[in-house]
């Protein structure tokens, strides 16, 4: 589902077990005290494709003076958060570009705040109002899209029930991603997180507590 651009707002809350993402890379200008700051949004689901992402600013914008950045991988506790200054004061970047990701309501987002200095030195609450506004007049043109939060696990369980637990998994939406026959059967699960522990406990009644998690 694609929504309007800008941050989520409060009646734009994603379903159980999903988040929302940048739908597209987009671009923003500011210009204070003759330095230009462009800011980027891109969707990166990785942390390679985050650094991806900066490298290519990079090569876009060689002549610049700073390419500062912050990204938010993943979502919910399992958050992966990267920053830096490049070369700026420390704390005057990176730091103040991640509190607008951490603002925005998205995941899986990289944002690059790239610098050309114009001369007139800013001073260190001149830099962090500089790096926030790159980063918020670039989000605030974000459309961005759902993406289900996904749980990826294995079981194993024995012949006898491994139909049942099949079904299960299908019930509750999951795809079985690979099987292993051997004594027991060993199934591997990918599903919408939000369902992922009760299919759990499903797994458990159907096998009356006979199934291992791996």
């Amino acid at each position: 589902m694609a929504a309007a651009a800008g941050k989520p707002q409060d009646g734009d809350e994603p379903t159980p077990g999903v988040v929302f993402v940048p739908e597209c890379e987009v671009e923003a200008e500011v210009k204070i005290k003759n330095s230009v700051f462009i800011g980027t949004v891109g969707h990166t689901p990785t942390t390679e494709d985050a650094r991806a992402f900066i490298s290519k600013l990079k090569e876009r914008y060689p002549d610049a003076s700073h390419w500062c950045y912050a990204f938010a991988i993943g979502h919910g506790a399992s958050v992966i958060h990267g920053m830096s200054d490049d070369g700026e004061p420390s704390g005057t970047a990176g730091k103040p570009i991640l509190q607008v990701v951490g603002g925005s309501g998205l995941g899986d987002v990289c944002v690059v705040v790239t610098r050309f200095y114009g001369g007139t030195k800013l001073g260190t609450g001149g830099l962090v109002k500089a790096y926030t506004e790159g980063a918020k007049v670039a989000l605030e043109l974000v459309t961005f899209k759902e993406k289900v939060a996904l749980e990826d696990f294995m079981f194993s369980v024995s012949y006898d029930t491994y139909q049942k637990c099949r079904m299960a998994v299908e019930k509750h939406g999951g795809a079985i991603t690979s099987e292993d026959f051997v004594e027991d059967v060993t199934l591997e699960v990918s599903i919408n997180e939000n369902f992922a522990d009760q299919l759990k406990a499903e797994l458990s009644d159907i096998t009356k507590g006979a199934v291992e998690f791996v």
